[in-house]
């Protein structure tokens, strides 16, 4: 009978042991953590107000969406002569979130006349964050604290 129980305790013990090293090797393989939403890298202007405007700012949002509104806001603040904002909502004009596979809102992007986006934000954004994307955009180095990605010193201030 003590064979018996020293036995069933061996087999306990390697299962036990099994386990510990089948877990260490599958922890480092976990899949990283992938974002599910797209944002658009080229616009067609003619889909959007004002094509000949230099600038677009869309927003793709949602009528249901709080923070939606908030960002609409915060962009409708940049519209200039040079910079048209246009509000995407999604059930006035749902094919466009499709052409352009929007599946999370609010989704805002930044366009020059060709429709290339030269940055977008995905979800609430700070009205500064904003207005610097765009001044960075439009005059890409213009901003004081702008640093050049060839260059890994911050650009010096003129007096």
């Amino acid at each position: 009978m003590v064979g018996r129980v020293v036995i069933a305790a061996a087999v306990v013990v390697l299962a036990a042991l099994v386990a510990l090293v089948l877990r260490r090797r599958t922890a480092g393989m976990d899949a990283p953590t992938q974002s599910g939403h797209h944002v658009p890298t080229q616009l067609d202007r003619r889909d959007f107000a004002s094509p000949d405007v230099p600038w677009l700012v869309a927003v793709f949002s949602s009528a249901s969406c709080q923070t939606c509104a908030n960002v609409v806001t915060k962009a409708s603040v940049l519209r200039s002569a040079f910079v048209v904002v246009d509000d995407v909502e999604y059930t006035e004009r749902r094919a466009l979130h499709d052409k352009y596979r929007i599946d999370g809102v609010p989704c805002l992007v930044v366009a020059d006349a060709m429709g290339v986006v030269h940055t977008s934000f995905l979800g609430p954004v700070s009205a500064t964050d904003l207005w610097a994307a765009v001044a960075d955009a439009r005059d890409p180095g213009a901003r004081p604290d702008h640093v050049c990605e060839r260059e890994q010193q911050p650009a010096v201030p003129q007096e």
